[in-house]
């Protein structure tokens, strides 16, 4: 969550902080309205897993390898 973090920080122009609780205030509203399996992607994602192991799982719930 650090990088996505600091980008927002970076592009936005404000305080980590602030930062922090817009991307925070993001993934739980996105958690609450997306189907449990890719809710809990999210999380890996941020949390360093990386978008393309996200993606093989993701794929693999929509049948494909």
């Amino acid at each position: 969550m650090e990088e996505l973090t600091n980008l927002v920080a970076q592009k936005t122009g404000i305080s980590q902080e602030q930062a922090r609780t817009a991307v925070e205030t993001v993934l739980t509203h996105l958690k609450s309205h997306l189907p449990e399996p890719l809710a809990n992607q999210l999380d890996s994602v941020v949390s360093g897993g990386g978008l393309g192991e996200a993606a093989k799982k993701l794929g693999g719930l929509f049948g494909k390898s």
